[in-house]
């Protein structure tokens, strides 16, 4: 007879068996499930709109002005101009050449460039136009900047490189109180507008508090100084040589994680962009939102985020928010900022969302929103926000979660459309 204690046994034994074999079988199912996108839901730069993947679009970019023409073509002709594949440290590469190919006093130095530099964006040009156009300096910013302002006030080109944006402050007094203030010191006789200073700048994911700031709210108030900072390698391009032919001294912070996740088609020739002009991305009539550099894709993202949802974060989008007309500007130049075409998309949209990664004390997006206040005050429907990074040191293992992201922004999206 079999006793009750190996009865129970043997129903403990069936019902394992059932539920490893459940557990197996649901582990099988899913395993043949397709794994999730290793970069989200969300469009990714190698997929981004924002960045012309065809040769006709690239030669259509707005405001390209070519060097080797004194007259705009009639209609926008293209024909015969060609594009090349490009990353954006490539094409920081080509506008380097050609502004050396056309200048003779033009020379490149810094850091390492001679080798290349840390991010390649001087790969060859010493073996192009020789060592003494192309050289290496001591482990000195506020020296490199002394010796480009000297290089320039003497009449050269001087494309200065500081290694990253983070070391730029040893050259703070030498940009701020030489190179800014030389041509009104001077009374007009001097100048420094032949000089560019080219950097890396803002996050690269793991940089942390020495090699992911974002320092351009620091030059905001140097009158006499230009900043520039591009979304992509046709925008590299042509506002790096509009940068070093411009009649100012300018500093060009280029995003370091696009040098290469950025591609693009590339017009081979020389080109120029407007500087102190802010690029229009995409249209809309009820909330602008401005940002530069990097966070341009996230603010794109953010903003099919809000049209599209994913499940776990539907219920926090009000539907009446999901058909918002969204307006994207690229301010592109910091400083001086178009003043004139963010004022008149906030006219229209009387909402404004302001995004950077550096943080929101003392940052860029502080003195926009001033500015906007004071001009657009009684059309506003919400007041001005700010989505930044914390006003903290850029962690080195928690960097994700210091810069902004798409959630944050259509977070902040939400609340300024439903205020």
């Amino acid at each position: 007879m079999i006793s009750s204690r190996a009865l129970r046994r043997a129903a403990l034994r069936t019902q394992l068996s059932s539920k490893l074999r459940t557990r197996f079988n649901s582990t099988v199912a899913a395993s043949e499930q397709a794994p999730p996108p290793a970069d989200g839901s969300l469009p990714g730069l190698a997929t981004s709109p924002l960045l012309y993947a065809t040769r006709d679009a690239a030669l259509k970019t707005p405001g390209l002005s070519w060097l080797d023409e004194d007259e705009p073509s009639p209609g926008g002709i293209i024909s015969g101009r060609e594009t090349r594949k490009m990353n954006t440290y490539q094409a920081i590469r080509d506008a380097m050449s050609h502004a050396m190919q056309r200048d003779d006093s033009a020379v490149v130095f810094g850091e390492d460039v001679a080798f290349g530099g840390v991010f390649r964006c001087t790969m060859g040009l010493a073996e192009e136009f020789g060592r003494e156009r192309v050289f290496n300096t001591p482990l000195t910013e506020q020296g490199i900047a002394g010796f480009g302002i000297g290089l320039a006030a003497m009449g050269h080109t001087a494309i200065a490189e500081i290694q990253f944006s983070d070391y730029i402050f040893p050259a703070f007094d030498q940009l701020v109180n030489e190179a800014a203030k030389i041509r009104y010191r001077s009374g007009g006789q001097f100048n420094v507008g032949k000089l560019t200073v080219r950097t890396p700048s803002m996050s690269v994911g793991h940089g942390g508090l020495y090699h992911s700031q974002s320092p351009e709210g620091y030059f905001i108030g140097a009158a006499g100084l230009k900043v520039v900072v591009p979304r992509g390698p046709i925008q590299a391009k042509g506002l790096l040589l509009a940068s070093i032919n411009d009649p100012n001294p300018v500093i060009f912070m280029e995003p370091k994680i696009l040098y290469r996740s950025a591609v693009e088609q590339v017009p081979t020739s020389a080109y120029t962009l407007p500087l102190s002009s802010a690029e229009v991305l995409t249209t809309g009539s009820d909330l602008t939102l401005l940002t530069w550099g990097t966070p341009v894709y996230t603010a794109y993202n953010a903003i099919e985020l809000l049209k599209n949802p994913p499940p776990s974060l539907a219920k926090h989008v009000p539907e009446s928010v999901r058909s918002a007309s969204i307006e994207l500007i690229d301010l592109r130049t910091i400083v001086p900022w178009d003043v004139e075409t963010v004022l008149k998309s906030v006219g229209k949209t009387r909402r404004l969302l302001v995004l950077h990664e550096a943080g929101a004390i003392g940052g860029v997006g502080s003195e926009i929103a001033s500015v906007v206040t004071e001009r657009c005050f009684l059309k506003m429907e919400a007041p001005v926000r700010r989505v930044t990074g914390w006003d903290a040191p850029v962690p080195l293992v928690y960097e994700k979660f210091y810069i902004p992201d798409a959630v944050r922004v259509m977070d902040a999206l939400v609340e300024t459309l439903t205020y």
